[in-house]
């Protein structure tokens, strides 16, 4: 019996089987080390895919943001909207007024001028007449500011928020109401600058006398914050109608203008939309806060 073991083995033999030997050791080797490129690649994937997780919800906290910033700006256009409607319609209401009033007057042959823009009613220097250096009421323009008292009286109720006895009177049916009645006293260039402030105020303040002599129910009517309507000031000789250095033109300067001011609550709109600016800044600057080094400027919004 031939035993395989001991038939010696050729050298040809041998190297062919530490050539097989070798191959496998390679193979394995390669093979490892495409194990550990995948393992690398799925590390990084894995890397990246979290990263690409965390930038969505980054940009759709953003976004988030933006739209609600959005949504700001549209209610703040709304609100602005709205204002402007107001006071188109505050400015409807004071024309009204102010034409009820001068066709009270012309009944009266009192000549009056409207303007228009600064809701000013302008009394004729000959209805309300002021001789030089003094403040004191002709007869006459007297007469005539009794009047204007009859006019306002009857006039100003359906335009304000008034109390007793005027209160059946002061329906306020156009919504609208009046914040204050400026009786302005104004003065001439001539004589010194201390006593035309003195003097015109003195002027106004004789004028309002008259009138609420005349129709006391014009001391009773109140504007919504429940202060008196009718109010005075002095221009000195500050806002002149007349350019002309004549006695002419001193005369006219010489005169009384009846001020409306109507109420709109404009305050409290403009303090709702600081409020709401100030929001509205905050929640930018967190969105560039949260920003990327870089994608960042180094400088803020510009709004």
């Amino acid at each position: 019996m031939i035993v395989d073991a001991d038939i010696p083995h050729t050298a040809t033999e041998e190297a062919e089987e530490n050539y097989f030997i070798s191959m496998t050791d390679m193979m394995v080797g390669i093979l490892f080390i495409f194990i550990i490129m995948l393992m690398i690649f799925a590390l990084n994937y894995r890397q990246t895919t979290d990263q690409q997780i965390e930038i969505t919800e980054d940009q759709k906290r953003r976004i988030e943001i933006v739209e609600q910033v959005a949504r700001q700006i549209d209610h703040l256009q709304a609100e602005v909207h709205e204002d402007i409607e107001a006071l188109s319609e505050s400015e409807r209401v004071r024309a009204q007024l102010l034409t009820d009033i001068r066709e009270r007057l012309e009944k009266e042959n009192i000549r009056v001028t409207i303007d228009q823009r600064n809701g000013v009613l302008r009394l004729d220097e000959n209805a309300v007449r002021f001789a030089s250096d003094h403040s004191d009421l002709t007869s006459q323009a007297a007469s005539n500011v009794d009047a204007i008292a009859r006019a306002l009286s009857a006039t100003l109720p359906a335009y304000s928020d008034c109390s007793a006895p005027l209160v059946a009177a002061c329906s306020n049916a156009l919504g609208l109401s009046i914040e204050t009645v400026f009786i302005e006293g104004h003065t001439d260039v001539t004589g010194s600058d201390d006593r035309n402030w003195q003097l015109s105020t003195e002027r106004a303040v004789n004028t309002y006398r008259r009138l609420v002599e005349t129709a006391p129910t014009l001391k009773d009517m109140k504007n919504s914050e429940g202060r008196a309507v009718l109010s005075v000031s002095g221009y000195s000789s500050t806002r002149p109608i007349a350019d002309e250095q004549d006695s002419a033109g001193y005369e006219r300067n010489r005169r009384i203008d009846l001020r409306f001011v109507m109420e709109t609550e404009r305050r409290k709109r403009l303090e709702a939309v600081t409020n709401l600016l100030g929001q509205m800044r905050t929640q930018i600057d967190q969105l560039l806060q949260s920003a990327p080094p870089e994608a960042s400027t180094g400088r803020g919004p510009r709004l």
